[in-house]
């Protein structure tokens, strides 16, 4: 009998403070409740169905009688808030010490190697948002074809440029230079090309975006089923976050409407292992900017495709849909949140109306995956499976 595990997340959907969110300065961060008490009118019908709002940490929101999934919320093990880190704990594996940050921008002395290596003087060096550095720094860069650097209050280097100053080449080939100088104590999680196009007044970052992550320490879920012989199928920023280690196939996608798409035909193929799927406008479009209808919108759009993604699912399918961390956009912050994170587990032979609680790690998902699979592993967490099947 062949098996298949889809994992869906749903990035930066998060479901509520941890209880050290005072430590990252993210006290009244629940990202879905918030969107819920903010927009008049808001549902998710066929999330609600399989059971999200029952979901520990959504207190004053409608709750269903009986729904058609297992549902936990996952506590966040990890110290830091990042999309490496959330992914990579849930595929197994813990950070002891987060990856850093640099909240008064890069060392001189990093920079002035950067710009020897790339043979181009850059601009910015600070802490931004990724609209407004290029609204600030645009127009300069494109009259001295000096690419932006900045970050945030992940660990991130970011590179922006101008499509038609820097070719998405060129920038993705500068950026690997800064992925293999950023490490030790630079051991920044992404490096991201960040491309624009427009004029003065009209900058727009393009679908061209890619992230070089460092290289997980050990082996993952991911390398533990590619392995043993499964299908590892990474659509959308999979593959880049886990610096393609332990992927089969990796399929990149221009938004969550064709990340959509992809995970349904890559459900078609019929094949036995995994895919994994990020759909990052959530958190890249609407959390960062707080962009509370542009998110709520966005939610809606994937609960609508849920029948659809459900309906290609075969008999022995596992569906999965849960996220890596938290962006409230309803917070004064744009930054990521440090929150609990929602598991909802579907599928013919997963039990109904079934409530775990909360599970101690996001590593649960991964260690449960395995488990499903049969496969012996190392990776932190406990399995759920027997918690799950009926």
């Amino acid at each position: 009998m062949k098996n298949r595990v889809i994992i869906i997340v749903l990035d930066s959907l998060g479901i509520g403070e941890l209880p050290d969110a005072i430590e990252y300065n993210d006290v009244g961060s629940n990202t879905l409740k918030n969107i819920y008490k903010s927009v008049k009118q808001f549902s998710l019908p066929n999330l609600e169905k399989l059971g999200i709002t029952n979901i520990e940490g959504l207190s004053e929101i409608k709750k269903s009688d009986q729904y058609n999934a297992t549902i936990a919320r996952c506590a966040e093990k990890s110290k830091g808030k990042d999309t490496t880190t959330g992914h990579w704990e849930i595929s197994g594996l813990i950070l002891d010490n987060p990856f850093p940050v640099f909240p008064n921008g890069f060392p001189q002395k990093l920079i002035r190697q950067f710009e020897d290596k790339i043979g181009r003087k850059i601009l910015g060096n600070i802490v931004a948002s990724g609209t407004e550095i290029i609204k600030d720094l645009g127009v300069e860069h494109i009259n001295t074809g000096s690419p932006i650097v900045y970050t945030s209050a992940d660990s991130v280097f970011q590179i922006a440029a101008h499509e038609d100053v820097i070719s998405v080449k060129e920038l993705y080939s500068i950026c690997q230079i800064a992925r293999d100088m950023l490490i030790d104590d630079y051991n920044v999680g992404r490096v991201i090309a960040r491309p624009f196009i427009g004029t003065e007044g009209n900058f727009k970052r393009t679908e061209n975006r890619k992230d070089f992550s460092v290289k997980p320490f050990k082996d993952t879920m991911l390398d533990y089923l590619k392995n043993n012989g499964k299908h590892v199928l990474a659509v959308g920023k999979i593959s880049d976050i886990f610096s393609n280690k332990g992927i089969s196939e990796s399929i990149h996608t221009k938004n969550n409407a064709d990340g959509i798409e992809e995970t349904i035909k890559a459900i078609n193929k019929k094949f036995d292992g995994l895919i994994f799927t990020n759909l990052v406008d959530f958190d890249m479009l609407y959390g960062h900017r707080n962009d509370v209808i542009g998110y709520s919108e966005a939610l809606k759009y994937f609960d609508s495709k849920l029948p659809e993604i459900i309906s290609s699912l075969d008999d022995n399918d596992i569906l999965i849909i849960t996220a890596d961390h938290g962006c409230d956009p309803t917070t004064e912050s744009t930054d990521h949140s440090r929150e609990y994170i929602p598991l909802i587990i579907y599928g013919n032979n997963i039990k109904k109306s079934n409530n775990l609680g909360t599970l101690e790690t996001y590593a649960c998902i991964g260690k449960t995956i395995l488990d499903i699979f049969d496969i012996d592993n190392d990776l932190s967490g406990y399995s759920v499976k027997d918690k799950i099947l009926r």
